[in-house]
């Protein structure tokens, strides 16, 4: 309680200064005319927050994901070592041009080229559902080339970062082609694992684990192609191939099992992982029409072919012979996934309006293999069609947009004929009030739907250890989602930034549930009784010295209450991260702690990872030279706590992540380069994948 009051005195604060404010010029704005507040760093606009990059934090750059960092965007967490970027622990929908795009396409970007980055914290209708959204808005040079590489290697692991892309342009036309490789071998892990299994007549029976270490492996790599032809305000074509390869995801877990009955100890083995290849091919084409018009065709789809597998062994340590297992658990699942996307947007602006309109079509077939049940091999069928109309106007200092989507998705099983079908709509709505060209209030209204996966609803059982086992709902419904958003943002000398509160419900979603049948634990999954939480965030960046040194953080509160089948279940936690930079003379010296949200889900608490990182870096020409250290501080923590009365139980993974890298930086341009086509819209088709089950 003391938390929320601190929170709600600085908001009044905030507004008493806001009220005092003197304002300042704004820049023009090239796109739909309305109410910009400027500052130093950021443009606060009705919808979204414009950075334009300083020289200095180019100057300081050799990739698009070092630039985004050196932005110092107050709620995004970006990490150009670990090649992540996340806002307030959610993932970010990237964008360069309009074009959704990759992390591994970001960092291909030459920060030269970055005019201005987009960020939307309340995305529209056409986003499709999310959370965030970055866009790049690149320049288009007419001719040239570039060649940008970099290598990461750690000095004392099996751990790095590796790629090269290169770009060719001749007229109206760009090739780009590129690769790179994240290599993760046999890094040493260790498993803090304790439950309880409480059965139904009330006696329970506890397995504590110590670890006997364990190993993890990550490795994949990518590769890409891409043709394209822009004529200016006119047409744009794009294809783009791509192939992604996962050579091994395996992680390896060895333990003593002591159990409270007085049996005897028992050794353990658990792994599991996956590995296969994703080719993708993507066709876009735009076309600007009279009177303002445009309109846009996207085709997406991809292919899966892979494997995925879970072993769980349980042995006596005393036993002669080493294959002598008390449970031997094998599950080996391949698959064959496809996945097909067809996406039409139509856009018209007026001089204070803009209606932008669109259907999509999804279509998923997937097919598994079970060698551990015989080769048997199930189908699954899923299509969705999305169709939305989103309207934009400003009023003065008030600006309003409002919209409104539908979501029919239909999934079958062919086996045993059973599945779901369903229509949803998805209403949107944001009003903003410039108070001055300092300050902005936003409130925002948006809904969005989750359809089952393919884990959740695929009916044939997997055994996880000695008495559990998983299995899934074929009569699972699409769930609904609904968050209202109330946002500050403020310009002060030396200091911008936001803060608000954020409600959100999830009335029917789609949690796992624990039941006893016949001495085996089952896990399943229902559309719950609801999730339902209230968040207070404040994300601000401080100049600490113009030029030179600046900070950036984000800081979230909240509260949260999940209920389901027997339970009911409350949750708060902080969670955030806090960012140091400073730029002089070349050198590039920053530091960045990471404390992820404790997020509650179902009858569980989970958080992802918990880091801190510094790094030094110096810029010569075309050359960058950096080291830098991961987890200089602390331990590494992922993890997740049960709370369910049939399974109590706490896992911490902890990795060496104590690890030393250097980085080497090197770009060569030549003529001017051509920023890649201007894409403003992109359906994705990403064919799902089994999970081999595992405890």
């Amino acid at each position: 309680m003391k938390k929320i009051i601190i929170l709600i005195a600085v908001l009044l604060c905030a507004l008493c200064v806001a009220a005092q404010s003197e304002p300042v010029d704004s820049l023009p704005a090239q796109e739909l005319r309305e109410i910009v507040i400027e500052a130093p760093k950021v443009i606060r606009k009705a919808d979204m927050d414009i950075y334009h990059p300083s020289k200095s934090a180019v100057e300081a750059s050799k990739n698009g994901l070092q630039l985004l960092g050196n932005l110092m965007i107050p709620t995004l967490t970006v990490s150009d070592a670990l090649g992540s970027i996340q806002a307030a622990g959610q993932s970010v929908q990237l964008r360069i041009n309009g074009r959704e795009s990759s992390i591994e396409q970001v960092r291909a970007l030459l920060p030269e080229t970055i005019r201005r980055v987009e960020w939307i914290d309340n995305p529209g209708l056409r986003y499709g559902g999310a959370n965030y959204v970055l866009n790049f808005i690149v320049s288009n040079p007419t001719v040239g080339g570039s060649l940008m590489a970099m290598a990461r290697p750690a000095l004392n692991q099996a751990w790095g970062f590796y790629m090269a892309d290169a770009k060719f342009n001749t007229g109206h036309s760009q090739w780009e082609i590129g690769a790179n490789l994240k290599l993760t071998d046999n890094i040493k892990t260790h498993r803090d694992y304790t439950e309880t299994f409480t059965y139904p007549d009330g006696s329970s029976l506890t397995r504590d684990e110590t670890s006997k270490g364990g190993s993890m492996d990550n490795t994949f790599g990518n590769l890409w192609a891409s043709y394209s032809y822009v004529k200016p305000d006119t047409t744009v074509f794009m294809a783009e191939f791509g192939m992604f390869h996962k050579f091994t995801d395996r992680f390896l877990y060895n333990g003593l099992l002591s159990l409270s009955d007085g049996s005897d100890d028992i050794l353990l083995t658990d792994s599991h992982g996956d590995r296969g290849n994703t080719p993708s091919l993507s066709l876009y084409w735009q076309q600007n029409l009279a009177r303002k018009q445009m309109l846009i065709v996207n085709f997406n789809s991809s292919f899966y072919f892979g494997r995925s597998y879970s072993d769980y062994l349980e042995r006596l340590p005393d036993a002669i012979d080493p294959w002598d297992y008390i449970t031997s658990i094998n599950t080996e699942i391949k698959d064959w996934n496809q996945a097909y996307a067809l996406e039409a947007d139509y856009i018209k602006n007026w001089e204070n309006g803009r209606l932008t309109a669109g259907a999509s079509y999804t279509a998923n077939r997937n097919r598994s293999r079970y060698d551990n049940l015989d080769g048997r091999i199930f189908h699954q069928r899923q299509d969705k069609a999305y169709f939305f109309a989103e309207y934009f106007h400003r009023f003065g200092k008030w600006t309003a947009t409002a919209g409104m989507g539908l979501q029919y998705t239909d999934f079958m099983f062919k086996e045993t004929g059973q599945g779901n079908h369903s229509w949803s709509p998805r209403p949107q709505a944001t009003v903003t009030y410039a108070l001055n060209q300092n300050h902005n209030f936003r409130l925002n209204f948006t809904t969005w739907q989750s359809t089952p996966s393919l884990a959740e609803t695929n009916i044939v059982p997997q055994q996880l250890d000695g008495f559990q086992w998983r299995v899934g709902n074929q009569n699972l419904k699409t769930a609904n989602s609904f968050m209202l958003t109330f946002r500050y943002g403020f310009n002060l000398p030396r200091v911008n930034g936001s803060f608000g509160v954020r409600a959100f419900t999830s009335p029917n979603a789609i949690t796992p549930l624990l039941f006893w049948e016949d001495n085996k634990l089952i896990t399943t999954y229902e559309n719950s009784r609801g999730l339902q939480n209230l968040s207070f965030f404040i994300a601000p960046q401080i100049e600490i010295i113009p030029g030179w040194l600046t900070a950036s953080g984000y800081l979230q509160y909240r509260m949260e209450r999940m209920r389901g089948t027997g339970y009911d279940i409350h949750n708060s936690a902080w969670s955030g991260n806090a960012q140091l930079r400073l730029m002089h003379w070349g050198f590039v010296l920053s530091g960045q702690y990471v404390r992820s949200q404790r997020s509650l889900w179902g009858e569980k608490i989970s958080w992802g990872e918990d880091l801190n990182i510094i790094e030094l870096s110096y810029n010569l020409k075309s050359w960058q030279f950096g080291a830098g250290i991961i987890m200089p501080f602390g331990k590494y923590d992922q993890g997740s706590m049960s709370l369910s009365r049939w399974n109590r139980n706490e896992q911490h993974m902890r990795l060496d992540m104590r690890m030393p890298y250097i980085t080497v930086n090197y770009n060569l341009q030549w003529g001017r380069q051509k920023r890649g086509a201007d894409k403003l819209i992109n359906i994705s088709a990403d064919a799902d994948r089994s999970t081999a089950g595992g405890r």
